[in-house]
C-alpha cells in the first residue's frame, strides 16, 4: 500500500482544526463588535469566559480538544508513515478517527448533546488507539 495515503486522513484533522478555529473566531468577534465589548474586559481567557455566552464559547472548547487526542493521532500517522508501516487497517482507522473527530466537532459547536458527543469522542478513541497499539505491535515484531 502507498504509505502516502495514510497523508490525507492527517491533513484531513490538520484541515478540521482550521475550521474550527475560524467558526471560534468569527462567532467571538461577531460577538465582540455586536456588543461592543471594551477588549479590555476580555483581555484573559477567565475574562473572555465570564463575558462571552456559551453558545459563542464552544468551539473554543472543541479547539482545545483538537489539541488532546489528534496530537497521538498525528504523531502515529508519522510513525506509519516514516516506518512505512500503513496498511488497509491503519488507514480505515485513520478516516474512522477523522470521521469521528468530524461528528465531535459539530455536534460541540452546535447542539452539544453530551451522549452524542460522548459517542463520537469514543469511537474516534477506539480508532486511534488501534493505531497506537498495532503501530506498536509491529515495532515490537508481533504482528
Amino acid at each position: 500500500m502507498d504509505r502516502s495515503t495514510i497523508l490525507l486522513p492527517f491533513f484531513g484533522v490538520m484541515l478540521l482544526t482550521l475550521v474550527v478555529w475560524l467558526v471560534m473566531y468569527i462567532r467571538r468577534i461577531r460577538f465582540l463588535i455586536l456588543n461592543r465589548v471594551d477588549l479590555r474586559t476580555v483581555d484573559t481567557p477567565d475574562k473572555a469566559a465570564s463575558v462571552v455566552p456559551y453558545e459563542v464559547g464552544l468551539a473554543a472548547h472543541n479547539l482545545k480538544n483538537l489539541f488532546e487526542l489528534p496530537v497521538l493521532f498525528y504523531a502515529v500517522c508519522l510513525y506509519l508513515f516514516v516506518s512505512d508501516s500503513v496498511d488497509a487497517t491503519h488507514l480505515a482507522a485513520a478516516w474512522w478517527f477523522f470521521a469521528f473527530r468530524v461528528a465531535h466537532s459539530v455536534i460541540h459547536c452546535s447542539s452539544n448533546v453530551v451522549i452524542h458527543r460522548f459517542t463520537a469522542y469514543l469511537l474516534s478513541a477506539l480508532a486511534l488507539w488501534l493505531m497506537v497499539i498495532r503501530a506498536f505491535l509491529r515495532l515490537l515484531g508481533q504482528e
